[in-house]
């Protein structure tokens, strides 16, 4: 029988942690709690760390940090809070999946080629790689969404154009397939795909 994975009270702890780090943020543009986001991403990266025998046994860091994933750059939170109160693995996962630590932050296409580039580096834990995934999954289906409920304004709410908005999604789809390959990758690609669709691209 397959052990299951150990999903303790630490993950208790880390969703209070970001429900009071990030506050009364909300979904950009939306009525929708940030957190909401956060429980979908550990959702997301739950499934697909528990179902790979190299990651199984780390779910429960996993899901930790996918809850914390974007304290350190959307919150006053730090990486040495996050490291005194969930470890060094949570921490340094949630620290390679942010693309900015501190301020002011780099422009926009500058920061995004930036972590393409550290993702595609070979000694990055499965770890972040999963936990990003699961992030770009989320938001990626939130664009399409929006896409093809509001039409062209949804992309109005970026800091940057669709043009810029389908270069990161692609390449992000890219990297993925590549770097972490299987259903969870094939799944963002094929959102990718329909977003450009839905685009005219």
């Amino acid at each position: 029988m397959t052990e299951i994975p150990a999903l303790g009270q630490r993950l208790s702890e880390a969703l209070e942690f970001a429900r009071i780090a990030h506050g009364g943020q909300l979904r950009k543009a939306t009525p929708i709690p940030y957190v909401s986001h956060l429980l979908v991403v550990a959702g997301f990266a739950i499934e697909d760390a528990a179902s790979d025998p190299a990651l199984h046994h780390r779910t429960e860091a996993i899901a930790v940090a996918a809850l914390l994933h974007d304290t350190v750059e959307d919150t006053k939170a730090t990486v040495e809070t996050v490291r005194a109160d969930f470890g060094d693995e949570v921490a340094g996962i949630v620290a390679s999946c942010s693309d900015a630590l501190g301020e002011p932050k780099p422009p926009w296409r500058d920061r995004k080629e930036a972590y393409l580039a550290h993702l595609r580096e070979p000694d990055v834990d499965d770890a972040v790689l999963c936990v990003a995934l699961a992030d770009k999954r989320h938001n990626s289906r939130c664009v399409l969404e929006d896409l093809r409920i509001q039409g062209a304004s949804a992309w109005d709410r970026f800091t940057v154009g669709s043009d810029e908005q389908l270069w990161w999604y692609g390449s992000l789809a890219d990297v993925f397939l590549e770097r972490r390959p299987g259903r969870a990758a094939q799944e963002l690609a094929r959102t990718v795909a329909a977003i450009r669709e839905l685009a005219g691209a």
